[in-house]
This record gives C-alpha cells, structure tokens and sequence, in this order.
C-alpha cells in the first residue's frame, strides 16, 4: 500500500484494515467517512503516537487542523486529556462526517473536539495546553511556535512548505539545506526559549517532510517523569 497517496480511503479499502490494532480500527472509521486522503491518515498517526509518547494529559490544540483528525487521535491514546480544540481559517464541511465516524465506534470521543473557525492569533492558549499541528505551511508553523512560546505550552509540529526566502535559516543553509536549516534554527529558538527539545522522523515513505519538532518549557514537570518511564 502506498501510504503517501493522495487518494481518499473509502468503504471499498475496508478489507486492507481487517485487523485489532488501535490503528487498523481507526482506518476503518475513516473509510467509513470516505473525506480523507489516505496520506493524511498515517501522517496523522505517526504524529499522534509519538508526541503522546512525550506528553500527556492536557487539552489538546490542534492548530491548523484541516479536519482535526490528529485532535482526535490524541484523545483516543490518552483519555486523561479532557478535551480537544481543533481550530482553522476553513474547517472542511467533511470534519463533521469523519467525527461522526469515530463517534460511533468511540462514543467517549462524542462532545469533546470542538470546531473553531479562526485566525490562529486569536485562539486563546495556555500553559496547560498541548499545541500540535502537522504540516502547518510555511509561516505558520513559526507563528504556531511563536503562539507556544508565549503561553508556555508544550507543542509540537510537522512543518511543510518551507519558504526560503522568508524564513530565518540562521546562518545555517552553507552546511545545511534550506529546509533543514530553517527546522534547525526553528529547534534552537525554542531552546534560547527555555525550552526542552525533542527531534524526531516520521517514516519518509509517508512524506518527505517528516521531521517532527517536540517541546516543552524546561521548568515544566516531565511528563514521562510522572509516567514512570
């Protein structure tokens, strides 16, 4: 199975997701809705997996969410967090028949993502919060980093769209590629910040934008500490 097709799972793929795994059911409740490229669901996936591995707890902001499935897939790893606002200047009119798909196999999730519509300057954040965003084009993944920093949350983001011309490379790009220069430099930033950094891969036969940047303030209480882990 190509896992970076932009093509959209519907009920004819159901067969291929046949197992008992947390993710195979997930797959199925979205061939059921029949709205999201399959790409889309294993980036989705892979993000959720490893940020819950790093953070816990916390309401979940899935900023430039496009349909919010990684809101949704946060919540179902970790119960303990209440809940989850998944915000974008255009939420697709198809969100609410992927929602209503994982309702039904997960009636705990029924309430508690909400929908906003907005500027992602005007979403009020805090501490408490957990930030994510995958694949947040260009620019807007620093302003999501900028948004973070100020309310000191954890985040986490899966940028895209590199624009060279505008971003800050950090005096990097004659050892590094521009995109890797600007991630880098994006890393640093939030260390000057105060912040723990985490870096990972999500597998590049998904998309080859695949870097994952985790953070967290550094007077933060780990979470993997509370965890035991």
């Amino acid at each position: 199975m190509d896992r970076s097709s932009r093509n959209r799972l519907t009920e004819k793929l159901l067969p291929q997701f046949a197992g008992d795994t947390l993710f195979e059911a997930i797959a199925r409740a979205v061939c059921r809705a029949g709205c999201l490229p399959r790409k889309e669901l294993y980036e989705a996936w892979e993000v959720a997996r490893r940020v819950r591995r790093r953070f816990r707890g916390r309401r979940v902001v899935d900023l430039a969410c496009g349909h919010g499935l990684v809101a949704q897939i946060l919540l179902l790893l970790d119960d303990t967090s209440p809940s989850a606002l998944a915000v974008d200047q255009r939420i697709p009119k198809s969100a609410a028949t992927l929602e209503a798909s994982l309702c039904r196999d997960w009636p705990r999730l029924q309430g508690r993502v909400r929908y906003l519509e907005s500027d992602l300057r005007a979403v009020p954040l805090g501490r408490d919060d957990l930030i994510v965003s995958a694949h947040a084009c260009g620019g807007l993944t620093d302003l999501i980093l900028e948004r973070a920093a100020a309310a000191r949350a954890c985040v986490a983001v899966l940028p895209c769209c590199h624009n060279l011309q505008k971003a800050d490379l950090g005096g990097l790009e004659g050892w590094l590629d521009g995109p890797l220069a600007i991630d880098a430099t994006r890393a640093a930033r939030l260390r000057f910040q105060g912040y723990r950094v985490f870096t990972q891969v999500i597998p590049g036969d998904i998309t080859p934008k695949n870097r994952l940047l985790m953070a967290e303030p550094e007077d933060a209480k780990s979470d993997l500490a509370n965890l035991g882990a």
